[in-house]
């Protein structure tokens, strides 16, 4: 580890003890194994954090209009009273994310058009 051979472990353990002496010592030890622990969890949460596959972006957006879909029904129904539940349950479609709208893609490249488009408007925005 870090090319420290056993002499120089040594060396450097007679320091500190000389220096904190025998009652912090095991205190200090105590604490950086504790820190160099921390460090190797924060380290493989990063690593599979990075290697986890990430959802695509229309995936992110079918979700979310699921969840803003469902939310104010499932509001609605717990405002209500039991009764007028089954009835309103009748005259509410059901929406699935079949019959969603397509979502809208996130990020659509630029063309050479737009590009000139904006280029124009900037040049008459200056002028």
């Amino acid at each position: 580890m870090f090319g420290i051979g056993v002499p120089e472990l040594i060396l450097i353990l007679i320091v500190g003890l000389v220096v904190f002496g025998p009652g912090k010592l095991p205190e200090i030890a105590r604490s950086l194994g504790k820190g160099m622990r921390e460090f190797k969890k924060a380290t493989s949460a990063f690593s599979q954090a990075i290697n986890a596959p990430l959802e695509t972006p229309v995936q992110q957006q079918a979700t979310q209009q699921q969840q803003q879909t469902q939310q104010p029904v499932q509001q609605q129904a717990a405002a209500q009273p039991a009764e007028n539940t089954a009835s309103q349950a009748a005259a509410t479609p059901d929406i699935t994310p079949e019959s969603a709208p397509a979502p809208k893609p996130a990020y659509e490249a630029p063309t050479q058009e737009s590009v000139r488009q904006q280029i124009a408007e900037q040049a008459k925005k200056d002028a």
